[in-house]
């Protein structure tokens, strides 16, 4: 019988997402380059060793079992951590990190973002740099399963003694309609009763478990959900629904007159926003100290929640 460990390769795990995500043998065996038989017989191997069945194969299609499904999303994590562990080796020996991830929020001005890796790059640094599109807690997920180096815009850091943080700012929303909406020219306040007649824009949770985080929603209230906070602005200028916006990014649209501001009996909304990174025993990589060296200075940080262009 085979030994799991030995069997259990990074090429072996990556050769089960191959088949995972072309749905058969056939296919896999094209993509990498490999006789069917061979990697056939590389699946029996690693089910022999587990004494499991990975994939069901009843008909043409490689469908995971639950065991199989498992074995992908660990193997996913165990991929990801000596990906980690290969840059933390690299970074002990220069001192930059090979490669830099950042979460972003989409509550982030993100030509802001792009200003400073132009000026990050100009520097001429031996590290990529990554950008992750994320949203609510997604943002900070991606922080905490390894996936980002720095996570700009965390709206709800809980208690994680892994992890350093340091306020972005606040944000206000604003509860705001295109002038064709219905709700354009009812009476102010707009009461909750009220609103629960109307269709409400939401931003979906990038979160990969759990239910992830949702605000301002009334229950029974019908929802569009969209990618992120640009959609939501786009689909409420359309008049596809209603719902908080931050005011910096719509100032422009209400000079235009493409949205319109209208009260609410809710208190005033305003969200705190940090960035965070993980802590480290040992000194930070010149990637990492970079960033945090120019998200010291204040204006940068306004400019990150309130120089939003061409949104």
């Amino acid at each position: 019988m085979q030994i799991a460990r030995k069997v259990l390769t990074p090429d072996a795990l990556a050769m089960l997402q191959t088949i995972a995500d072309t749905g058969s043998f056939a296919a896999a065996a094209r993509a990498l380059g490999m006789v069917p038989s061979a990697l056939t017989y590389r699946v029996r191997q690693m089910e022999d060793a587990l004494d499991v069945l990975l994939f069901d194969r009843s008909s043409r299609q490689a469908v995971a079992t639950p065991a199989g499904l498992e074995l992908l999303r660990e193997g996913e994590r165990l991929l990801q951590e000596i990906d980690a562990v290969a840059n933390r080796v690299k970074r002990v020996a220069t001192g930059w990190e090979p490669q830099f991830t950042i979460a972003v929020d989409s509550i982030i001005a993100k030509t802001t973002v792009l200003e400073l890796c132009e000026r990050f790059l100009a520097d001429a640094p031996p590290t990529r740099i990554r950008l992750r599109d994320e949203t609510l807690s997604g943002t900070l997920e991606a922080l905490t399963s390894g996936q980002a180096d720095l996570a700009l815009g965390v709206a709800d850091l809980t208690q994680n003694t892994g992890l350093h943080s340091q306020p972005l700012g606040d944000v206000p929303f604003v509860f705001a309609v295109a002038p064709h909406h219905p709700l354009a020219g009812a009476a102010e306040p707009l009461c909750d009763e009220e609103l629960r007649q109307h269709r409400v824009v939401a931003v979906a949770d990038t979160v990969s478990r759990g239910r992830g985080m949702s605000i301002g929603l009334l229950g029974g209230q019908d929802v569009l959900t969209v990618a992120t906070m640009h959609d939501k602005l786009d689909a409420q200028m359309r008049g596809l629904g209603c719902g908080f916006l931050p005011e910096s990014m719509i100032v422009d649209h209400l000079a235009t007159g493409r949205l319109v501001v209208k009260t609410t009996t809710r208190a005033p909304r305003v969200i705190s926003v940090d960035y965070v990174w993980r802590a480290t025993s040992t000194t930070p990589g010149r990637a990492l100290q970079w960033w945090l060296n120019v998200l010291s200075s204040q204006n940068t940080r306004a400019a990150l929640l309130h120089r939003h262009r061409g949104v």
